[in-house]
């Protein structure tokens, strides 16, 4: 299951890529992430994506349709987060009229603690090293940029949409 290998990695940028961000203008507080948000969208350019990535964008967005979320994130008031992800346990099956995904209904769950400044989230993974991801913050719309994500057979530009909830 190569591509929903794919997912999965897509889903750790949360707890395994550190860089060094924050030079951002904007001050952000935390309130402005607090809540639940939901991974609902991977924006790519098609005519440049690698196939993993085209795949993986249309996983998503089958599953999305289906209101299924496989990557969600819950960032709290007393500036706790936990990531829950469903992309390991993605199947795809075969039928007489094509493919089906069912919205899987096993997933893993990390729990960490964050900051939110300058449109960057700091967070602890599990090794107990600081990791530091870019965001854009819009209303109900989080976007995170798909080159900071630094896995492999994923470095080209885009960006993987939440939706809070």
């Amino acid at each position: 299951m190569r591509n929903s290998i794919f997912l999965f990695l897509l889903s750790s940028f949360i707890f395994s890529c550190s860089s060094d961000k924050g030079n951002g203008l904007e001050i952000e507080t935390s309130a402005s992430i607090v809540g639940t948000w939901d991974a609902t969208e991977l924006r790519i350019d098609e005519s440049t994506a690698s196939d993993n990535a085209i795949f993986g964008k249309e996983i998503l967005d089958y599953l999305t349709d289906k209101d299924c979320y496989i990557i969600t994130l819950r960032f709290n008031e007393d500036l706790t987060a936990t990531a829950t992800n469903s992309a390991n346990y993605i199947e795809i099956n075969a039928t007489q009229t094509g493919l089906d995904i069912p919205c899987p209904t096993t997933s893993d769950t990390e729990s960490s603690t964050y900051t939110y400044e300058n449109n960057v989230v700091s967070f602890v993974d599990i090794d107990g090293n600081i990791v530091e991801v870019d965001v854009t913050i819009d209303g109900d719309i989080m976007l995170v940029d798909a080159a900071d994500l630094q896995i492999p057979e994923f470095n080209e530009s885009g960006q993987l949409v939440f939706q809070r909830r």
